[in-house]
């Protein structure tokens, strides 16, 4: 059994979803490990990962709306503004979706489904830089 674990920065630009499809593909087949498990976690309490549909970019603006909706409010709604209005509803948009994944790997590739990507949900209207625990085990 074969281990291999690496962090992955992001700089996202404020709000929204972020593909990192990509570069997660990249880094597993560079780890010589033809069969496992992929786990992510995001070190972040504002942010999140999903896997979600990449093909129709207005799925990711319908998500976006949707978490609009469901968490913004008045300011004075939250008690929990630290960091600024849309520093509760970020923590409440990260608790409703997932801070950490697991992919299977098979033939040296994580396997998605056809129209599947792998996202950082960002939830703070500013940028921010994010880092994304990886970890592969597998043959």
């Amino acid at each position: 059994m074969e281990q291999a674990h690496s962090e992955l920065t992001i700089h996202t630009p404020g709000q929204g979803l972020i593909e990192i499809t990509g570069e997660l593909v990249d880094w597993v087949m560079h780890q010589n490990i033809q069969s496992g498990l992929l786990t992510l976690f995001i070190r972040h309490t504002s942010a999140s990962l999903t896997i979600q549909e990449n093909a129709d970019p207005d799925v990711l603006l319908d998500l976006a709306r949707f978490f609009s909706r469901l968490t913004d409010a008045p300011a004075n709604t939250y008690r929990h503004r630290a960091e600024g209005p849309d520093d509760m509803p970020a923590h409440i948009r990260s608790t409703l979706t997932d801070v950490s994944l697991a992919v299977p790997v098979f033939n040296g590739r994580p396997v998605l489904g056809t129209w599947q990507g792998i996202y950082l949900f960002e939830h703070r209207s500013r940028a921010h830089v994010r880092k994304i625990h990886l970890h592969l085990i597998g043959n």
